[in-house]
């Protein structure tokens, strides 16, 4: 049995304007960096297997903190990073509805091939999100670790756990810097904790449903 706490990163100013990140490189801003000290501060004085983050900035700023508290090397993967959205990048929602009402149409109904021209699709974006979860399960078995990801990961985890279809309308809140707690043994995963927030002043859920 392993137990993933899966982190999302803090709050970016893009998160803020309702901004597409996807696989942009955007860091955190001044309320992201306090998210980030006040998730390391839940964490300091326990004991982990390993501290694993996505490769990108905001991510790896998270954890950072977290890192340093408890001695751990922050353990980079690439496949922990978010979906790519392709066209829809560096938009807000609301411009790419205004600008692609098609492709929005198929983004928001959860269409499992729809790839936003040059971007990922759900289906393969799932499949990336949990084969990396299992293997970093795989890779500390009865150990507790620590995982800084993105919110799309943390929403095909969410579903894979709960057997949720990947068209289902989210119905789960997946805020910046909250803490989620993931059991995994083998193929059987169970949640144990989502959308803990008592460590931060606020945190805002600025993903589409």
């Amino acid at each position: 049995m392993t137990t993933l706490w899966m982190i999302r990163h803090g709050e970016t100013s893009w998160n803020a304007e309702g901004r597409v990140q996807g696989q942009t490189d955007v860091p955190l801003s001044e309320v992201g960096h306090a998210q980030a000290r006040a998730v390391a501060s839940v964490f300091a004085g326990r004991r982990f297997g390993a501290l694993y983050s996505s490769d990108l900035q905001r991510v790896t700023q998270t954890a950072q903190p977290a890192a340093q508290a408890l001695g751990l090397e922050i353990r980079v993967e690439p496949l922990l990073r978010e979906r790519h959205y392709g066209m829809f990048e560096a938009l807000t929602y609301a411009e790419v509805k205004l600008r692609f009402p098609e492709e929005y149409a198929r983004f928001r109904a959860h269409d499992p091939e729809f790839d936003f021209r040059g971007g990922e699709g759900l289906r393969i974006f799932f499949e990336r999100s949990v084969r990396c979860l299992g293997e970093i399960a795989a890779r500390h078995a009865g150990e507790e670790v620590l995982v800084f990801t993105h919110g799309g990961v943390l929403d095909m985890a969410y579903r894979h756990a709960k057997r949720l279809g990947l068209a289902t309308k989210r119905d789960f809140e997946i805020p910046n810097a909250a803490l989620n707690q993931i059991e995994i043994a083998g193929d059987g995963w169970n949640v144990l904790a989502w959308a803990e927030r008592a460590h931060l002043e606020a945190a805002i859920d600025d993903l589409p449903d």
